[in-house]
Order: C-alpha cells, then structure tokens, then sequence
C-alpha cells in the first residue's frame, strides 16, 4: 500500500505538471482539431486557382549553340512567360528562346500576366511589390529571392508570388493559410522555422506530458476505495 505521505507527493506533481503544461496541452489540442476539421487543398489555396490553366506550347525556337550561355549546360527547362518563351538554363540563366539572348529577371508587367493565368479570373490586384529577403517566420520563407508579392483585393487578404529569376509562379497565401501556418507552430514548438519535429523544446515538454499522464494514473489508483481493496487483500 502506497503511503500516504507518498501519495501527497504524487498528487503535488501530477497538479503542478498540469499547471505547466496545461497551455501547451490546449495549444496542441486546439491545432489538432483545426487540422482535421480543414481541407488541406483549401490551406492551400487551391480554390483560388487557375485549375484550367496550360502552358503554352512553342515552335520557332533557337538551338542551343545560339544561346548567349557563359557556361556548359547541364539542365534546360522551357518557360512560358507572358506568353513568351524562354530557356531557364543551369538553374542560373534566363533565356530568350527565339533570339538566345539572356534575359536579368522579369518586369512587374510579366509577373501580374504569369498571376493572372494561374490564378482565378474574379480575383482583382490590389498591389504589387517585390521582396529581396525574408525571416524564418515571413510565409514566403525558404522560397525563391527576389520575388513579386502580388496582393489580390479580397477579405482572405490573398498573396500570390512570383519568383524574379525565371518567372515561376511560386505559392499562393491567405488568411486561412497564415492560422494553419500559427497552429502548426505550436504544434509542433519549433519556434523558428515551424517544421523541425526535434527540438529540444518539444522533447522536453512531450516526456513531461507522458509524466504527468502517468502520475495520474498512479493517482488514481492509490486514491481509489476499490483499488485500494484489491491491494489490501492480496
């Protein structure tokens, strides 16, 4: 039989566990029910796409001696931008593909023509603006620098971006997103960059979480007038 003495201190560290870890536990509760209850294609910003959209197909093009290229190429990729075509060469270089010449990023006019065909007709822009870095915490994080932001007039307060070098439709963002992007923060504690499942933070908080879990079960057995029988007769 557990002492009494010892049972007090059980119930100290079960209550005191709860009390420090009782807003994480809601915090992890409440991101949990907004993560089954969302559409992940919604968070996405599918719904605000352009789903008929196809790129163009070319013909007329240079080959790729008539390419004003400083270095050996190892990968090509065929763009269309604004209607245009263009060689995005190495990862690196933009290309004119009809006359070869190299092209130093898109203008503000070619980035709202690539928004406009990959996103929905009825949204109307607000503004356009371009952005040449960003913090681990920005929603546009560990995406392709500089880039356009393109704000669309709309209560979601939607963003699409644009990548600068090569013209690349990169994400879309908005209201629901951002809440998704907070709760999975503190989902998962990685204060930083969101997406790190072993922080020491975490860790730390989940084994005190299993310890608080315990310590409740062990309450309640040595707090339980059946249980207590059980052991008394055995």
């Amino acid at each position: 039989m557990v002492k009494r003495t010892t049972a007090i201190k059980i119930r100290k560290v079960h209550r005191y566990l709860g009390l420090f870890l009782g807003l994480q536990f809601i915090l992890w509760t409440a991101s949990g029910l907004y993560f089954s209850w969302t559409n992940l294609d919604e968070i996405h910003g599918d719904h605000f796409k352009n789903i008929e959209y196809e790129p163009k197909a070319f013909s007329g093009l240079v080959g790729l001696q008539e390419l004003e290229v400083p270095k050996e190429i190892s990968a090509i990729n065929l763009k269309d931008i604004a209607g245009k075509p263009y060689y995005w060469i190495n990862e690196t270089h933009l290309v004119d593909a009809r006359n070869g010449k190299l092209k130093k990023g898109i203008s503000e006019e070619e980035a709202l023509a690539m928004a406009e065909r990959q996103m929905a007709p009825h949204l109307k822009v607000k503004n356009i603006e371009i952005i040449n870095e960003t913090d681990k915490h920005h929603e546009y994080r560990e995406r392709k620098l500089p880039a356009y932001v393109i704000t669309y007039d709309s209560p979601e307060n939607i963003k699409a971006y644009v990548s600068v070098a090569d013209g690349s439709f990169q994400t879309v963002r908005h209201r629901n997103w951002r809440w998704f992007d907070f709760l999975w923060m503190t989902h998962t504690m990685d204060y930083e960059g969101r997406d790190n499942f072993n922080t020491t933070l975490l860790r730390a908080f989940s084994l005190l979480g299993l310890i608080t879990v315990l310590s409740g079960f062990i309450l309640w057995v040595t707090s339980s007038p059946t249980m207590r029988k059980l052991i008394s007769r055995k």
